[in-house]
C-alpha cells in the first residue's frame, strides 16, 4: 500500500476546481491545515463566510477526491469561513436592544444521540484544576453503580483520556462511523486516539466544532445510561456548540478552593445557566493536601471555598477531593484510582460524588428543556 503523504493529498486536491469552477483549490490558496495520520486525512478549505453554505458541495467534492487515494481510509474536510479583506465586524447591538435567540424556538428540542439516555458535561472555568481526573473517576464511579457509561474527551487541543485510561489503539471505522475504544468498562472517544500525543492541533474554531460533532454523532456509542463529556476549560465554542446540538441533562463544575479559581468556576456556571443547562453541582478538587508520609493535612489552596460558593449560589455541593499523590500517579499511569484501588478512601469519595450526581440527574429528569442560546 502506498504511503499517504501531505504532498499526495495536495496533488489530489489540485485536481478539484475552485469556487465558480475557476482554477483549483490548491493554486487558489483555499487548502489549509492538512493533517495525515496513517489512513486518516483531515484538512480545511478556506472560503468566504457569506458563501460557506453555498460551497458545501465543494467540500464534498474535495473529500471524495482525497478518498480516491490509495491507502486513505477516512477523510474529513471542514469549511473555514474568513471575513472578506478589509471587512470590519458588525457593531454590537445597542444596550437597549431586546434579547434575541440564536436558535429558532420553532425548531423544537435539540436531537439527542441515539441510544444515550443522559449526557452530562464536566466543566471548569479554567485549566489546571483537575477536571479531567475528576471526569474519568466520576465516569468510573457511575459505572460502579451498574450503569453503562461512555466518556467523550472534548478537549481537542489537550486530550487526556488516552493516557488516563491507558489506551493507545486507533478506533476502527465502518464508513463514516467510528467505533469507540473501551477502558475499564467505559466506552471512550478522544482526539488523542487519532493523532500522536505530541502533535499540536493547530485548528481554528470551525474545525474544532466539526471534530466535536463527529466524535459525538458519528461514533457507535451503543446503549448508554450516561455519556460524560470532559469539556475543555473556559466558556467558548466547544461549550456553546454542545449546548446547541444536544440536550445536556446537566453540568458538573469543578474548582479548586482558592478565590481565583472560584471566580472562573462562577463564569463557567453562569454560562451553562445562560443556555438553560441544569447545574448538577460543584466539586472542590485539591481540597486539602494529605502528606503521604505522615498523614498530616495542609490546606495549600485553602479549604471549603467551593462549598461556600455552592451555598452562596444555591446549587448542590457534590463533594471534595483531596490533593494526594496516589490520585495523581494512578491518573498518569492509566490506572484511575477508582478502579485500581476501589476500596480506598479516595475511590469512595469519587463513588459518593457519582451517587450524588445520579440523584441530581433523577431530580432533573424531565425538568430541563433543550438549551437555547440567548444573546444579551
Amino acid at each position: 500500500m502506498t504511503e499517504v503523504t501531505n504532498d499526495r493529498v495536495m496533488e489530489r486536491l489540485s485536481k478539484v476546481k475552485g469556487p465558480d469552477l475557476k482554477g483549483d483549490l490548491v493554486s487558489l490558496g483555499h487548502v489549509e491545515n492538512v493533517l495525515v495520520d496513517g489512513g486518516k486525512v483531515i484538512f480545511s478549505i478556506k472560503v468566504p463566510a457569506a458563501r460557506a453554505q453555498e460551497l458545501e458541495p465543494l467540500r464534498e467534492a474535495a473529500e471524495k477526491a482525497v478518498m480516491g487515494l490509495d491507502g486513505v481510509e477516512k477523510v474529513t474536510a471542514v469549511l473555514t469561513a474568513e471575513r472578506a479583506q478589509g471587512a470590519t465586524p458588525a457593531p454590537p447591538p445597542p444596550a437597549s436592544a431586546p434579547k434575541r435567540a440564536a436558535q429558532n424556538p420553532a425548531d423544537g428540542p435539540k436531537p439527542g444521540v441515539p441510544g444515550i439516555k443522559s449526557i452530562i458535561a464536566v466543566a471548569s472555568g479554567k485549566g489546571g484544576v483537575g477536571k479531567s481526573t475528576t471526569s474519568v473517576n466520576l465516569a468510573l464511579g457511575l459505572a460502579a453503580q451498574g450503569l453503562k457509561i461512555g466518556i467523550l474527551d472534548a478537549d481537542i487541543y489537550g486530550p487526556s483520556m488516552p493516557r488516563m485510561l491507558g489506551l493507545s489503539d486507533r478506533p476502527t471505522a465502518q464508513g463514516k462511523v467510528l467505533s469507540p475504544l473501551e477502558g475499564y468498562g467505559l466506552k471512550v472517544m478522544s482526539m488523542g486516539f487519532l493523532v500522536e500525543e505530541d502533535t499540536p492541533m493547530i485548528w481554528r474554531g470551525p474545525m474544532v466544532i466539526s471534530a466535536l460533532t463527529q466524535m459525538l454523532r458519528e461514533v457507535a456509542w451503543g446503549e448508554l445510561d450516561v455519556l460524560v463529556i470532559d469539556m475543555p476549560p473556559g466558556t467558548g465554542d466547544a461549550q456553546l456548540t454542545l449546548a446547541q446540538q444536544v440536550p445536556l441533562a446537566g453540568a458538573v463544575i469543578v474548582s479548586t478552593p482558592q478565590d481565583i479559581a472560584l471566580i472562573d468556576a462562577r463564569k463557567g456556571l453562569n454560562m451553562f445557566r445562560k443556555v438553560e443547562v441544569p447545574i448538577l453541582g460543584l466539586i472542590e478538587n485539591m481540597s486539602t493536601f494529605i502528606c503521604p508520609n505522615c498523614g498530616e493535612r495542609s490546606d495549600i489552596f485553602g479549604h471549603g471555598g467551593a462549598r461556600e460558593e455552592a451555598d452562596k449560589l444555591g446549587i448542590p455541593f457534590l463533594g471534595e477531593v483531596p490533593l494526594h499523590i496516589d490520585i495523581r500517579t494512578n491518573s498518569d499511569g492509566g490506572t484511575p484510582i477508582t478502579v485500581s484501588e476501589p476500596d480506598s478512601q479516595h475511590a469512595e469519595i469519587y463513588k459518593q460524588i457519582a451517587a450524588n450526581v445520579t440523584e441530581r440527574l433523577k431530580a432533573h429528569s424531565g425538568e430541563a428543556a433543550a438549551p437555547e442560546i440567548v444573546f444579551e
